[in-house]
Order: structure tokens, then C-alpha cells, then sequence
């Protein structure tokens, strides 16, 4: 049988999230990062500002919105604006390549782009920016022909501002899958708002809470927990940067109860940084973000801070599906039980439920689920069968409906909380005119979750090519994407049925770079 969370409340109203906070003390701090804080009064104020100044420069609801943004408490009131002015935001990875960025423009048409000033020259580079039919709003900085986004957040917006439908698109995260180039995962107000009122529910949050989600809220993840915090009435911290410094500035200045934190900069934190058991003394609850963290660091962080790191799982397309923040030693290494208003099963190939303790796929139903991937329906209905979504995942459950990931179906390759297409990898491999063939894996690591490795073979007949030679040449295509190692070979393994063999090479990567076991 399917196995359910506890019941969902009420949907948080992304329009209106500051609800709580204003009530009980509006001239308290809402939004705090280390260059600045926003009472809940002001931050109200600013959203509606802006979403009537986004109004006034010829956005019409349902106009989508792009932004490449670093985390800064801005990127939060210029969601929070589209949500009032009927706006779907539409956020992509800071550290996308030009070529991606022109990807994401064509595939969702947004009407103007807002950008971080240091992403200029980059943005020049994108052929789809002069289709933009509102243009480019600039963030810290000047841009020649570009709308200032301070100068649209100072000044004075005048007009009604549309009533919106629940049902009506909100957000538009890419996100890549294991072929080809991201697909535009479409959340409504309804289904963001579920997953955020998810998150508040699961972890108990509440007006007494600091919550500091230090991973990047461009990705829903942090995004949600960030939502989540306001949602609850708790002051919410932006980490702007992920390196010790900022974060132990934020767990100092501000003693957070609830935290997220990706594996690679909280393994920088406990590692030579100067920080004590009392730097983490208000933590209630610790949770690595983007990729389960390794036993190593797990253990490094509960000998120096004394509290467990729990652990979640969840998807773009879904929210946060499982999560275990309890630090019962029995169960360190579970994903944990379902989340409000998620309900799971475990499938066999044949789509039917296997018993308790035997892999099975993972499939989800819940009403946080997206409403499906933008202007792609084939996609979006091979997705779902009667409702429920296939993750593609393995997972066991045990007798006390714990929930245990097993490995990934898919290939998907998950670095620093980002996903990453092995086939997307693997085109820009082959481009190198030495490269007859390649196969991307992803191999664990501690710091990242998992490092990208290519396997090449090579033409024959042409003058020998250096790994590292074909490192640049793929970094210079898909940038952050590009493998950490390359390693060539004189031909590529091949599984009974003729195909190239990943799990093989998957093995190899790991047996040479010491991990502990594959996925």
C-alpha cells in the first residue's frame, strides 16, 4: 500500500507571505543578510512597489521574467513582486554559460531579464537578450540600456495589482534530466505554495525561528526553505556567499534554529575555520542541502557541533518528498518519512508494489507536484501515470516506513545541488575533433556529491590530445558542466547488448578515485 504524510494544511499564499510576520510585530526583522536587514513592515512595502513599478514598464500578468542572480535579499523581493503582479519567475542557475542562458530565453520567451551587473558581459554574449521585448534590468551596477533595479525599487508604484488564481503559473525552474538540454519545470501558485507550506509544516516552524537556508535560491530547494521561514512568521537569512566567513558571520550574528547547508561549504566550515561547538549551539535542526552528505562529514559535524546532520530528499518537479531530522542513530543514512501531503509507492518494472525491505522504484503523489515542463507536454505525460510521478529512482522502506535511497535509475549527475545531463556532457565531448566517442559518470565525492568523469576514445589517425586539452575545450561550451577528469581510453567497454557500458567505466572512476560505492 501507498504510504501518506501527515495531512497538508492550506497552501502558503505567495502573495501574501508576510502574513504572520506583520501581524505579530511588523517593525521586527524579516529578511537579515550580513550588508543589510528588512523589517517585515519594509519588506512588505518594497514587494508591492515593485510589482507595481515591473507593471508599469509594460509587464503583463503571465509575462514570464528571468533573473541571473547571485542570493541576495533582492532576488527575494523581485520573486515576491512577480507573485503580486501575476508574474511567473522564471530563475536560472548563476552559473550558467551564455549558451544557457540563450537555451532558457528560447524555450520560455520571457518578456525582460533581470541580471546581476558582474553577469554583463556574459548576457551581451546571448543572442536571445535583443528579443526581449521589456529588456534587461540591472542589479548593482550600470548597464547601457538597461533599467536599474534600485532605481524601480526606490521609486513609487501607483496602480491595482491583479488578483491572481491558484492555479495560475508561478515559477519556472530548468533543470536538467538525463537527455538533452534542461526542461522548464512549471510550478503554479498552488503547487509552490503547497510545497512551501510543506516545508514549514514538516520542520515545525514558527515566529520563534531564525532559519538560514544557505544554499542557492535560484533552485527550489532553497528557494522553498527560504519561503517557508517567511511563511512561518521566522526571521530568514541570506547567505550570500557560501564560504566560512559569511557563514559563520550568519550563525553568530544571528543564531539560527533551522539550517541548510550544501556539502562542500560545510565541509569548509568544520574544517580549519575557527569554528566551535558554540557557533552552532541554536541549531534544532541541520540539514545538508542538494546531495546526501557523506559519512565522513557527517561525523566531522557531530564530534565539532554536537548535532546531527538530517537528512531530505526531493525534486524539482515534486518539493521535498522525505526527510529525517530527528538524529535517531538507527537511521542515519535514511531519507526518512514522508513529508505532509506526500504520499509514495515502490514499484517493480511491472508497476506493481514491492514488499517491505526490496527495491522498488520511487513514485510520488502529492498536490505540491509541478504542473508540468513548459510547452512540453510529451515530456510532462510520460512523466506521470494516474497521477503519480516516477522519479526514477530506487528506494527501500523499512518495517518502521523509513524510506532508504538506493541509487538512481536515471544518470543523472548531481554537483553541488546542481543536475547535470551526462548526454549534455557527452555532446560537447565529441565535438573535440579528436573524440570518436565519450561517456560522462558521475562518481561520488564528499565536498561535492558527485564529480563529473569523461571517458574518450579517439580518433584514429590524428596526432595524440592531452585529457586536460579536452577539458578546456568542453569548459569552454558548457562551463560549470565540463568533467573534473577525463581519462582515455583506447576503446569503451560494451555492455551484451552493444551498448557503451556506464556502469562499468562508473565503476572504474570510483575504484580510481577511492569512492565508496556507486550509485
Amino acid at each position: 500500500m501507498p504510504v501518506s504524510g501527515p495531512p497538508l494544511d492550506a497552501p502558503a499564499d505567495l502573495t501574501d507571505l508576510f502574513r504572520k510576520g506583520l501581524s505579530a510585530n511588523p517593525k521586527a526583522p524579516a529578511l537579515f543578510a550580513l550588508d543589510g536587514t528588512w523589517t517585515w513592515q519594509e519588506l512588505d512595502a518594497a514587494c508591492t512597489r515593485l510589482a507595481r513599478r515591473y507593471l508599469s514598464l509594460g509587464l503583463i500578468p503571465g509575462d514570464r521574467v528571468a533573473s541571473i542572480m547571485p542570493n541576495r535579499t533582492a532576488l527575494v523581493i523581485h520573486y515576491l513582486a512577480c507573485m503580486r503582479a501575476g508574474l511567473i519567475a522564471m530563475p536560472l542557475n548563476y552559473r550558467y554559460t551564455a549558451a544557457d542562458i540563450d537555451y532558457a530565453l528560447g524555450l520560455a520567451t520571457p518578456a525582460a531579464l533581470l541580471m546581476h551587473s558582474e553577469r554583463a558581459k556574459d548576457v551581451a554574449e546571448v543572442p536571445g537578450v535583443a528579443r526581449l521585448p521589456v529588456g534587461v534590468i540591472t542589479y548593482a551596477g550600470e548597464v547601457d540600456g538597461a533599467v536599474l533595479f534600485e532605481d524601480l525599487l526606490d521609486g513609487e508604484g501607483e496602480g491595482a495589482l491583479p488578483t491572481v488564481r491558484a492555479e495560475a503559473p508561478a515559477f519556472i525552474f530548468f533543470t536538467s534530466g538525463t537527455t538533452g538540454k534542461p526542461k522548464g519545470v512549471t510550478h503554479s501558485h498552488a503547487s509552490m505554495g503547497y510545497m512551501v507550506a510543506s516545508n514549514a509544516q514538516g520542520l515545525g516552524l514558527g515566529p520563534e525561528d531564525v532559519v538560514l537556508p544557505a544554499s542557492w535560491i535560484s533552485h527550489t530547494a532553497g528557494l522553498r526553505l527560504t519561503f517557508a521561514g517567511l511563511w512561518a512568521g521566522a526571521r530568514t537569512d541570506i547567505a550570500r556567499r557560501f564560504t566560512p566567513d559569511e557563514l559563520l558571520g550568519l550563525l553568530r550574528q544571528t543564531r539560527p534554529t533551522v539550517a541548510q547547508i550544501l556539502p562542500a561549504p560545510l565541509t569548509a566550515l568544520v574544517t580549519g575555520h575557527g569554528a566551535v561547538r558554540e557557533d552552532f549551539g541554536s541549531l534544532k535542526t541541520m540539514m545538508a542541502g542538494g546531495d546526501k552528505p557523506s559519512q565522513t562529514l557527517v561525523d566531522a559535524f557531530g564530534a565539532l557541533a554536537g548535532v546531527p546532520i538530517g537528512a531530505f530528499y526531493g525534486m524539482t518537479e515534486m518539493g521535498t518528498s522525505h526527510s529525517n531530522t530527528h538524529g535517531d542513530a538507527a537511521k542515519v543514512g535514511a531519507v526518512g518519512l514522508n513529508n505532509p501531503g506526500y504520499a509514495s509507492a515502490l514499484r517493480d518494472k511491472t508497476g506493481a508494489e514491492v514488499p517491505i525491505g526490496v527495491d522498488g522504484r520511487h513514485w510520488v503523489k502529492s498536490p505540491t507536484m509541478m504542473t508540468g515542463y513548459w510547452k512540453d507536454p510529451g515530456e510532462t505525460a510520460a512523466a506521470f501515470r494516474d497521477g503519480w510521478l516516477d522519479t526514477g529512482d530506487l528506494m527501500r522502506q523499512d518495517e518502521d516506513g523509513y524510506f532508504w535511497f538506493r541509487g538512481r535509475r536515471k544518470q543523472i549527475i548531481v554537483h553541488d545541488g546542481s543536475n547535470i545531463s551526462p548526454a549534455e556532457v557527452e555532446d560537447a565531448l565529441t565535438a573535440h575533433p579528436a573524440v570518436a566517442a565519450a561517456v560522462a559518470v558521475g562518481v561520488r565525492d564528499d565536498m561535492h556529491g558527485e564529480d563529473v568523469w569523461g571517458f574518450v576514445s579517439l580518433v584514429e589517425g590524428l596526432p595524440p590530445v592531452r585529457a586536460g586539452e579536452i577539458i578546456d575545450f568542453v569548459r569552454e561550451r558548457i562551463g560549470y558542466k565540463a568533467p573534473d577528469v577525463v581519462r582515455v581510453l583506447g576503446t569503451l567497454p560494451l555492455t551484451m547488448g552493444g551498448k557503451l557500458d556506464r556502469m562499468a567505466l562508473k565503476q572504474m572512476a570510483a575504484e580510481e578515485s577511492g569512492a565508496a560505492h556507486v550509485l
